[in-house]
Order: C-alpha cells, then sequence, then structure tokens
C-alpha cells in the first residue's frame, strides 16, 4: 500500500490513484487512474446536482443554500453585496470523528 503517513499537509489525488492501484494488483496503473477519476466525477456530478453525497464511516457532503447578505471588506471596510450561492459542507461520521480523535 501506498505510505500516506509523510509528514505532508494535503493528500494529492496522485498519491490516492497510487493506493487504488496497489490495493488492486490486478488492474494497469491506467486503469486505477480511470477507475479513481470516475468516482471522483460522480461525486462531482451529483454535488453539482444539488444531491448530497454519503460515503459510509467517512461523512456526508451536503449542498447548501446560503442567501445574499450584505458583508464588510475586513482590509479596507468597504461594504458590498455578496450574492446568492451554494456552498457544500462535510459532516464527519461517528467513526472517523473516534479514529482521528483516537489518534491523539
Amino acid at each position: 500500500m501506498a505510505d500516506l503517513s509523510k509528514n505532508t499537509r494535503t493528500l494529492t489525488r496522485r498519491q490516492l490513484r497510487n493506493v487504488v492501484y496497489d490495493c488492486c494488483p490486478t488492474l494497469s496503473r491506467a486503469a486505477a487512474g480511470e477507475v479513481f477519476n470516475i468516482v471522483f466525477d460522480e461525486i462531482a456530478t451529483a454535488l453539482a446536482n444539488g444531491e448530497d453525497v454519503k460515503l459510509r464511516e467517512f461523512g456526508v457532503f451536503v449542498v447548501r443554500e446560503k442567501r445574499a447578505r450584505n458583508g464588510r471588506n475586513p482590509k479596507t471596510g468597504v461594504e458590498s453585496e455578496i450574492c446568492a450561492r451554494r456552498v457544500i459542507s462535510f459532516r464527519p461520521s461517528p467513526n472517523l470523528v473516534a479514529q482521528i480523535n483516537a489518534e491523539q
């Protein structure tokens, strides 16, 4: 399995693709990359359609609607309107929270 325990601050797509490749010895590197890309494309498509994405024992990605509001640039103090938009939020599963807290 690929070493993901390095002291890096970011887990890259390349590292994740390598994990898929290492876990499935019958797949070629190109096929493992294709599987990885298909999964992430499906997740992105579902979120773009406003659907929630639940990954069991990991968490839920939820699309929320935010209304338009007035905001202020903290540096200059200039007020401006922030447009209505959709945002993605993540709620971790209890299993993920427990695993993170167990490693401290």
